[in-house]
């Protein structure tokens, strides 16, 4: 029995492949999902139109055919629309005879979706503004010291000049961050839209991360500005102290030379309350908590 295994394996495997061989040469049913490509061959012009990015395609075949057709490589379904502008229907049918690849041996049931209608538009170009797409998660205690940075900030899109007419800017592709705690970079994509294309494939994005910190700042003198020849106004207090926020790195760095703070002398005239809340300027990228006192009294003065 031991001595006949061989010839019995080899029996069932001619038996295999006798029925694989009879069974593949039967028709089937089988559905695929194709890349769709459109193909526009009019110079300067192009579509604005969301067009499907697969379709379906049913076919009935020889078993063999189906699975040629499965484990080949991918192929794109190609359309070529007419060389004029304007709206355009295509049926999707109409198109086989140019995907002779799909034709050829089988025969094609049905395409979903049959019908595709879009708009050739002449394509203009632009100037536009980059907007980043950001999802931000900072380490506790954390966050951003500055604005964040693009460059280049703007760049030259092209596009069908109803999408391109109105634009004022583009946003970058979307970025999920977490547990930020540290300057960040990152090259990013801008976002995609049906017939545009950019100038500047990708942009840099700079994040500057620090962290978080409060600090005082006392005795900052307090000006009044503007006030005429004939009067003096004196402030009660003439001093403020203040609590400001930002980044350990920019908060270090300020001492009460870098604030100025004032009131207008025609603010004060204008006054009902008998006190008045003085105008601060702060460095850049830092945020006032609080000013201590929140109003100041005042006294004015008139010279005969």
């Amino acid at each position: 029995m031991k001595k006949n295994i061989h010839i019995i394996l080899a029996a069932l495997a001619f038996s295999i492949i006798l029925w694989g061989s009879v069974s593949l040469s039967n028709d089937y049913y089988a559905t695929f999902n194709f890349p769709l490509r459109l193909i526009n061959s009019l110079k300067n012009y192009t579509t604005s139109t969301h067009l499907p990015e697969d379709i379906s395609v049913r076919v009935k075949g020889k078993g063999w055919k189906l699975i040629a057709l499965s484990l080949g490589s991918e192929s794109d379904y190609i359309i070529t629309p007419k060389k004029e502008p304007g709206r355009q229907t295509v049926y999707l049918s109409n198109y086989l005879v140019d995907n002779q690849w799909l034709s050829s041996g089988l025969e094609v049931i049905n395409i979903s979706p049959d019908t595709l209608s879009f708009l050739l538009e002449k394509v203009i170009s632009k100037k536009i503004k980059v907007v980043p797409d950001l999802n931000m998660k900072f380490r506790s205690g954390y966050g951003l010291a500055t604005k964040v940075e693009i460059k280049p900030e703007t760049t030259t899109v092209f596009g069908p000049v109803s999408e391109i007419r109105n634009m004022e800017y583009v946003h970058t592709k979307n970025i999920s961050l977490d547990n930020l705690d540290d300057k960040t970079f990152k090259l990013v994509g801008l976002e995609d839209l049906p017939g545009v294309s950019y100038q500047d494939s990708k942009v840099s994005v700079y994040l500057n991360v620090q962290k978080i910190v409060d600090k005082n700042v006392e005795n900052i003198d307090v000006n009044v500005l503007d006030v005429p020849k004939d009067r003096t106004v004196v402030l009660l207090p003439n001093k403020i102290s203040i609590n400001i926020r930002g980044g350990i790195n920019i908060i270090a760095k300020l001492n009460k030379d870098s604030f100025k703070s004032f009131v207008n002398y025609r603010d004060v005239v204008l006054d009902t309350l008998g006190s008045i809340v003085p105008i601060i300027i702060l460095p850049a990228n830092t945020k006032l908590i609080y000013s201590k006192p929140d109003r100041l009294r005042y006294v004015i003065k008139k010279y005969n």
